[in-house]
């Protein structure tokens, strides 16, 4: 069964362009226009992945999002952000506060749903094997899920795919662009700051074993000892 998408917009037109475009892409879909419907909908059930409006009337979509990642049976849900066109400094902050990505008002279906393809899309196992251990960091690729010094790390879904690109070369320098096409391949249309606030909420996570994520001035990062 696919996942579900949620959406929070308070334009009930744009809510009824993403229903039937998502649907028609194979996902099933609630839209919500208040927040409130869909904190009460969250409370019983996980969707994939939640598309979140920023502009809402007489609330924060900012705020909304801050309140997901506090949320330790919410935090793991991707969210794309959907702001207006120019808003750099609010794309920059919904990073910050673990958004996935964003897809800018008006946006192309076609690209968003594409977006959606890549946020929930997770890494296959490779050749190193379904488990990855650094010193102490352990990236588990089957379960999703990554270990330091013992301590479960709740991370984003596109946190995840970033640390699972350095495990799977340690040492090697991967550059901002590859980051970039390993996350959304052809879709990428980021602000250059985009894997830059990844890393650095990547780090944070990972407490002590943040040492592992080397910025290589110029050149990109990478995961050794």
């Amino acid at each position: 069964m696919p996942p579900v998408i949620a959406a929070l917009d308070d334009e009930a037109d744009i809510l009824e362009l993403l229903r039937v475009n998502i649907q028609k892409a194979g996902y099933p879909f609630e839209g919500f226009l208040q927040p409130e419907d869909l904190y009460r909908y969250l409370s019983r059930e996980r969707p994939g992945l939640i598309l979140l409006d920023l502009m809402l009337p007489g609330t924060d979509g900012l705020e909304i999002c801050r309140q997901i990642r506090r949320s330790p049976d919410l935090a793991a849900i991707p969210i794309i952000m959907l702001t207006a066109r120019g808003d750099e400094a609010d794309k920059v902050v919904g990073l910050e506060l673990g958004a996935d990505d964003y897809v800018t008002k008006p946006f192309s279906v076609k690209e968003l749903v594409a977006r959606i393809h890549a946020v929930l899309r997770r890494p296959a196992p490779g050749a190193e094997g379904p488990r990855i251990r650094i010193g102490p960091l352990v990236v588990d690729l089957e379960k999703f899920e990554v270990t330091a010094e013992g301590e479960k790390v709740d991370l984003t879904a596109t946190e995840f795919k970033i640390l699972q690109l350095l495990a799977s070369r340690p040492g090697r320098v991967f550059s901002r662009d590859q980051i970039l096409d390993h996350l959304w391949g052809t879709e990428k249309a980021v602000i250059d700051r985009t894997v830059d606030v990844h890393i650095r909420n990547l780090r944070e996570k990972l407490g002590p074993a943040a040492r592992l994520v080397k910025n290589i001035r110029g050149m990109g990062y990478k995961l050794e000892e």
